[in-house]
Order: C-alpha cells, then structure tokens, then sequence
C-alpha cells in the first residue's frame, strides 16, 4: 500500500469509520448525539461541539490549500465558534464534517511521493506528510477529550 493511500485510511479511521487505535472514531461518538449534551459545559474544558468545530476547521483549512488555494487558518481562530442552539443545526455541522474529512481523505489519496515530501505552503510549517500525519495526531487527541467528556456527561444523567 503506498504512503498516500495508508494516511488517507488513517484519515479515515480516526474520523469516520475506525477502531485500530481509539477503539472508537469521531463518527462513532458524534452521530445521533443530542445538541443539547455536545454543547452542555464540564467544569472549564471545552464542549464536544466546540472540539468537533476544531477539528473540522483545520480539515476545511487544508482542503483549501489542497484546492490550490491559501493557507488562511490561524490557531487562535480555531476554537471561535458561533453557538449551535439546535438539533438541526447540529446535525447539519455533523453531515458537513463527514463530507469535508472525505474530501481531504480523498485529496490526500491523489498525492504523489513528491508532493507529500514538498514544502506544505511554507518551509517553516515542513512537508505534506508532516502536517497531514500532524492533522491524524492533533484529531486523536481531541477524540479521546471528545471521549471522556462524553462520558462525564452521560454518567451525570
């Protein structure tokens, strides 16, 4: 299997379909949650929402790049969200999120070796690789928040 294909399956794993590493994935934790849990606060840590919308910005933010577009996203825009104060709402973040991971999945499939070892936007910031495999990293972190929390939450019931 070559490079491109692994990380787009990792991709997928820890967002949409996966259980090797977390035993659970995004999907699996998110779908048919009621809005009214993934926004509810524990203590001072951040809601299932808001981490969900934080990874979700950083998957938009590299499709673009790969759409031959600029990096425009910036750290401390990536937990500035405006409140979701439905089950529509939600539910309408949650399908736009599985079509965006697919999308960068797919982007990622289509790489060469080439272009996973070139520059991603700016020397500064390292190769494709990096930053995809840092995007894999950065979302199994904040699954296993999402995780906990979700757990706190429902024990509270």
């Amino acid at each position: 299997m070559k490079t491109p294909h692994q990380l787009a399956t990792r991709f997928r794993e820890v967002i949409l379909n996966g259980t090797w590493i977390a035993n659970t994935n995004f999907k699996a934790q998110l779908e048919n949650s009621h809005w009214e849990i993934v926004t509810q606060k524990v203590g001072n840590l951040n809601t299932i929402a808001v981490l969900a919308q934080h990874i979700h910005y950083y998957i938009n933010g590299i499709n673009q790049v790969f759409a031959g577009g600029t990096l425009d996203i910036k750290d401390k825009y990536s937990f500035d969200f405006p409140p979701i104060t439905s089950q529509a709402q939600w539910e309408t973040f949650l399908h736009q999120f599985w079509e965006d991971a697919e999308t960068f999945a797919k982007h990622v499939e289509q790489l060469s070796d080439e272009q996973l070892n070139a520059d991603f936007t700016n020397p500064n910031y390292g190769s494709y690789y990096r930053n995809i495999d840092g995007m894999i990293e950065h979302s199994y972190y904040h699954l296993g928040q999402i995780s906990l929390i979700k757990k706190m939450l429902l024990t509270e019931e």
